[in-house]
């Protein structure tokens, strides 16, 4: 047994890296006295970037190892689980250097976000591979508990704190109900293993089922608070615009991811068999809930001021988008998701970049703060032009391969319905996106002082941020090689 969890080390090796960074971060953070700047604090931010560029150096050199169950099978090491973890390391370093440069952030606090964005990216990591009940529950609690932490960042801002108790009330709310849930999962199968459980529900009776569809809905209540969908979003605009714009800009994108990967991974586990009644109502629940996460998300999105609440609104939107895939219940689907995972990952943090310096010389990020930025600053314009095109998805741009694979998914299992809800959703989408670019471009500057934020390191992050956004849209096919190899595993 000792021998066998010893080995298990090895292909766990990201996450013991994470977890060492993070206790190194709060070594160093607390060599620095007060009154230093945290956007000046070297060592810290040298030792976090670190530890993430070996976690990531890792997991691409472990792509094509072979799917393994390690921890007496609680835990699955497969291409998905990598490719997912793979996107939200890239986000949280893109979101940790956001945070140093961001002065919505305080000085005294900005360590604070990189120890605690480490940790809750410990948390969607063991999220994207969890196995079992129990280390699902510990991989959202660990992610949740942290995020809260990080929406209340601004301790002196009334919305910060707001948006901490929200998010706290939402998540407690919905982590109890998902408990209560799973409790009646265990009751029914005995055993909190997905194999186990999958093994069970081949042989159930008439009343099992009765009991385990409500459970099952109640399970997913815990899973649709973290990807904000419908009706679990409801904290999620609140939440986003009252935090940081660098945590908002966190939240969009770890949590998110580790909660798809989550889903698609028990929808391929309990749900990819014969079909039955079980999987019937599950599939029923996500069309329904993604047409209408899709359709909320973009209705709302349109009367909005702030642009950073107008992009929480969108990211709703995107998730039901993603959650088309998952209701495929297939390879396409899967391979749907990881590239528009790692699409998305790119668009979001390109436009939050933006804003976030926008909002720094501002003061606030209002639609009419981005008016004639095209005379000012024309190269972040194009950019933040670009990624709306690409989030409205529009053709060449990555944003409308992400999208089409989603419908090629769709209508592969003939789910033309979902398929026009989803294209109408598009074009509703475009209205919003393009009136930031109307702005940008037709309108006249408010004055003619260029924006700090906007200086040369910063204009490089965000070049090297958009080459994706156009060539994911460009040479498209060598990733979706990369995304098809990221296959589930099923432990039998």
């Amino acid at each position: 047994m000792v021998l066998n969890y010893l080995a298990n080390i090895g292909r766990f090796v990201p996450e013991i890296t994470l977890i060492v960074t993070m206790v190194g971060l709060i070594f160093v953070e607390a060599t620095y006295g007060d009154e230093e700047k945290g956007s000046s604090k070297g060592y810290l931010y040298a030792t976090a970037y670190l530890g993430l560029l070996f976690t990531l150096v890792k997991l691409i050199g472990s792509l094509g190892d072979a799917p393994i169950a390690i921890y007496s099978n609680s835990l699955v090491i497969d291409p998905f689980s990598t490719m997912i973890k793979i996107i939200m390391v890239i986000g949280t370093a893109a979101c940790i250097h956001l945070s140093r440069r961001s002065s919505d952030v305080y000085e005294n606090l900005k360590g604070e976000f990189a120890i605690i964005a480490v940790g809750v990216l410990i948390g969607g990591m063991l999220l994207a591979s969890a196995n079992n009940m129990l280390t699902l529950y510990i991989g959202i609690e660990t992610l949740s508990i942290l995020s809260y932490v990080l929406a209340s960042l601004k301790k002196n801002d009334d919305r910060s704190s707001e948006a901490g108790l929200k998010y706290a009330l939402f998540g407690g709310i919905s982590a109890g109900i998902m408990l209560f849930g799973m409790s009646h999962i265990f009751g029914v199968t005995g055993t909190i293993q997905f194999a186990g459980m999958l093994d069970k529900l081949k042989d159930l009776d008439t009343v099992q089922i009765a009991i385990l569809m409500p459970s099952f809905l109640m399970f997913f209540a815990g899973i649709g608070y973290k990807i904000a969908c419908v009706p679990f979003h409801m904290w999620a605009p609140d939440v986003y615009e009252g935090s940081p714009l660098p945590v908002t800009t966190f939240f969009s994108i770890v949590p998110k991811m580790a909660g798809m990967a989550v889903l698609l991974r028990v929808t391929m586990v309990f749900f990819s068999g014969d079909q039955n009644v079980l999987q019937m109502s599950w599939i029923a629940t996500l069309s329904v809930v993604a047409a209408l996460t899709m359709t909320v998300g973009n209705v709302s999105a349109i009367g909005q001021r702030s642009v950073k609440r107008m992009l929480a609104f969108s990211s709703i939107s995107h998730a039901g988008m993603m959650m088309m895939g998952v209701l495929c219940i297939s390879e396409i689907g899967t391979r749907a998701i990881v590239f528009y995972g790692i699409t998305y990952l790119f668009m979001t943090l390109v436009a939050f970049y933006i804003t976030s310096f926008v909002q720094d010389a501002y003061g606030n990020d209002h639609f009419e703060r981005f008016n004639g930025l095209i005379h000012k600053h024309p190269l972040m314009a194009i950019f933040m032009l670009i990624t709306m095109f690409s989030l409205s998805g529009l053709p060449p741009l990555s944003g409308f391969i992400a999208k089409f694979n989603i419908f090629s998914a769709l209508i592969d299992k003939n789910y033309y319905v979902l398929a026009i809800i989803a294209g109408l959703n598009s074009v509703v989408a475009l209205y919003y996106y393009l009136k930031i670019v109307k702005l940008m471009v037709f309108k006249d500057p408010e004055s003619d002082e260029k924006i700090k934020g906007f200086g040369f390191t910063n204009q490089l992050v965000i070049t090297a941020l958009t080459v994706p956004v156009v060539m994911l849209g460009i040479f498209w096919d060598q990733v979706l090689v990369m995304a098809n190899g990221a296959k589930i595993f099923i432990v039998q």
